[in-house]
């Protein structure tokens, strides 16, 4: 059913401008009636989404945090949903000339085979495990790198990123939520964690042969 709920969430945003209730969709799974019943599948799936950056959970025109979030919510497409779904499906290690770089961490959790690859080295629980973690992503990116694999190099490069900035949240937010809640007292783990993989991710973004091959791909 979480399949079903994805494909038809996405499909109501591609077809109009604007955002969307989660009973519009729960109508259009089961038209036939008792459509509530699908209500909280729908918040998860769409807050998986907004994780994802694929679409934005709002309450009164304010976007907020996709799990923190009680009462109505509207469900916005945001600018990420296009790339998404152009990624979807895509083999780019065979189809390499339909990759793009985009914007921080664009694409990050969608790209394969790369982020199959690259997800089970992607951990920040505690400072040794982040550290583990940094230094076994930085191998794959110069592993990719030295190999010519550049699509590879910059998913590792991303994948770098995003331990900084949800190492970052967390450190800010015992929650971990990016909006709607009130900062706590910063985590000193979490914040260990967040230089770590700042290091190695300013050590990749300054990668000679890597930015050259970013470069040429501006053009």
């Amino acid at each position: 059913m979480a399949a079903r709920i994805d494909r038809t969430l996405l499909g109501m945003l591609a077809e109009r401008e604007g955002s969307i209730c989660p009973s519009e969709i729960a109508r259009r799974l089961r038209p036939e009636g008792h459509w509530r019943a699908l209500l909280p599948a729908i918040r998860e799936v769409a807050a998986r989404l907004a994780g994802r950056g694929e679409v934005e959970i709002q309450q009164g025109g304010k976007r907020v945090a996709p799990r923190g979030a009680s009462g109505p919510i509207r469900i916005v497409k945001t600018a990420k949903a296009d790339h998404a779904k152009a990624y979807r499906g895509v083999d780019f290690r065979k189809h390499p000339e339909r990759y793009r770089v985009g914007s921080g961490e664009q694409g990050v959790l969608i790209a394969e085979p790369y982020k199959s690859e690259l997800l089970p080295l992607w951990r920040l629980k505690t400072p040794a495990i982040a550290r583990t973690s940094a230094r076994q992503l930085w191998a794959a990116f110069t592993a990719y790198r030295d190999a010519g694999d550049f699509i590879g190099a910059d998913m590792a490069r991303k994948f770098l990123q995003m331990g900084f900035t949800r190492a970052r949240r967390y450190a800010n937010r015992r929650s971990g939520h990016k909006y709607g809640s009130s900062p706590a007292p910063p985590d000193p783990g979490k914040a260990e964690a967040t230089t770590v993989f700042c290091e190695a991710w300013r050590r990749a973004e300054h990668d000679r042969r890597y930015r050259a091959w970013r470069a040429s791909k501006r053009t």
